[in-house]
């Protein structure tokens, strides 16, 4: 499946000082970057919140081959089933497993924001009639439905960390959407003559 480019988490995440200014030496301290802020979350943080960023967007992703291909070797038209099952899972900007407690922070965030559950994974499964003429190679091609979130995450720290109490970071995450009008579609082609020695003897 498609993956979130990482540049967005090699950006530096947003600071705003807390109440207590901060010392001048914080100017020359480095900024965090947003992965390492997410692995601070729920670990020595006083707060730590995900608030997202308008309605969810919602894309097809794109379509990949699932299943055997089919060979037609006969000399005549062939109707084939072709099981297949293929799982869609969910990514994110900093490349983090969504099980770490950001990832429970950002679930419940999303469940209260749009009252449906985030889909971690979704399993699709099914038997596709493909035809082939003689000498074609047909293949199925499933393109699962996902949804986008944007948001900032919102972190306290009882002590100054990288010279700031209060931290912003910004944040995108993919993952399959909870109405899948998926798309299944299967193309043909001809067989290649290497193809034709393997498959056709």
């Amino acid at each position: 499946m498609r993956t979130l480019a990482a540049g967005t988490a090699a950006g530096l995440a947003a600071a705003v000082l807390a109440l207590t200014p901060a010392p001048a030496a914080a100017d020359h301290e480095r900024n965090p970057t947003v992965r390492e802020l997410l692995e601070r979350c729920g670990e020595g943080t006083d707060v730590c919140e995900f608030h997202p960023s308008g309605q969810p967007e919602y894309f097809q992703n794109a379509s990949e081959p699932v299943g055997s291909p089919v060979y037609n070797c006969t000399d005549h038209e062939q109707l084939s089933m072709v099981q297949w099952s293929e799982t869609t899972g969910e990514s994110n900007s900093v490349n983090l497993s969504m099980t770490a407690t950001f990832g429970a922070v950002f679930k419940q965030s999303f469940s209260v924001s749009y009252g449906h559950e985030w889909s971690s994974s979704h399993t699709q499964s099914q038997r596709t009639q493909v035809v082939a003429q003689p000498g074609e190679v047909a293949r199925v091609y499933y393109g699962p439905r996902m949804q986008r979130v944007h948001g900032t995450y919102e972190l306290h720290f009882p002590d100054r960390e990288w010279g700031h109490y209060v931290w912003y970071a910004p944040f995108t995450a993919e993952g399959p959407a909870e109405d899948q009008g998926s798309t299944v579609t299967q193309s043909t082609r001809p067989m290649t003559d290497e193809e034709r020695s393997v498959y056709c003897g």
